[in-house]
């Protein structure tokens, strides 16, 4: 058995390198994308039944070998129910020229459309965004990019009118019937007010954010949107994207919202 192993090792190709250094990438971008939450344990225990699977092959233990190769076989399509919203999150990341841009690649696909086509007033957002701020009352604003989010539009009460400060402002108003859910905008038009959004499930964020904080920072996992939140009881704002979030000052709302709906890495 020993000189079999020695001359399996010996017999390293290139093509088994570039095998390994893409599982390996592969991997880490699982582990990205579920950090934080609580798949990330069930991500690792599969990790590790895997690698002893493959120990255990290789030993020719033929026992224990079939009983994991059955559990793995068996194990894949309750995978993909289990990690069904995290499998969408990174093949929607994955089919986006913004997961290219943040990993520094320049490839130019004539079939993606590029976000900087997408044409939204983000001066009239950012005055309303900084008016209900300093009013302290809580906002949750959602501009769509490729995904016109039209499964979440459909939650809320159909507006299509084109964005102004102050429809913006009377939406939220408080004790107004749309006031707690989202305002989603696609194309410089408020297309739905009053959103129920997807609930994001990190544990380990900061400041024990509120249920408006959760739900912008959800739908930016699971689509490519981006979204505004507004303290209410603090009046800061918050920008969600990519799946992260952090808060902004005044006088930076504009500029970060620029380079965030061209696409481009926010600088903290």
């Amino acid at each position: 058995m020993t000189p079999l192993l020695v001359t399996t090792f010996i017999e390293l190709r290139f093509i088994d390198i570039i095998d390994i250094l893409l599982v390996a990438g592969l991997l880490y971008g699982l582990y990205y994308l579920l950090r934080g939450t609580v798949a990330i344990n069930i991500f690792l225990g599969i990790v590790a039944i895997f690698l002893i699977w493959k120990m255990v092959s290789a030993l020719q233990m033929e026992l224990l070998g079939d009983i994991l190769g059955a559990f793995v076989s068996v194990g894949f399509i309750a995978l993909i129910i289990i990690f069904q919203p995290e499998i969408r999150q990174f093949l929607l990341a994955l089919g986006t020229p913004g997961f290219v841009k943040r990993f520094h690649y320049n490839f130019h696909l004539p079939f993606f459309k590029s976000s900087d086509e997408i044409a939204v007033d983000l001066d009239i957002i950012a005055k309303a965004c900084l008016a209900l701020s300093r009013k302290k009352t809580g906002a949750l604003i959602v501009i769509t990019r490729q995904n016109e989010l039209f499964q979440a539009s459909q939650t809320g009460v159909s507006i299509d009118a084109e964005i102004s400060q102050a429809l913006i402002e009377n939406i939220f108003f408080v004790n107004t019937p749309l006031h707690d859910g989202a305002v989603i905008i696609t194309q410089n038009r408020i297309k739905a007010a009053g959103c129920i959004l997807p609930v994001t499930k990190k544990l380990n964020l900061p400041d024990r954010p509120g249920l408006r904080h959760r739900a912008g920072l959800g739908i930016t996992e699971q689509s490519d949107a981006l979204a505004i939140v507004i303290s209410e009881e603090t009046g800061k704002i918050s920008i969600a994207s990519h799946g992260n979030i952090y808060k902004v000052d005044e006088k930076n709302l504009l500029i970060k919202l620029k380079i965030e709906l061209k696409g481009f890495d926010s600088q903290q």
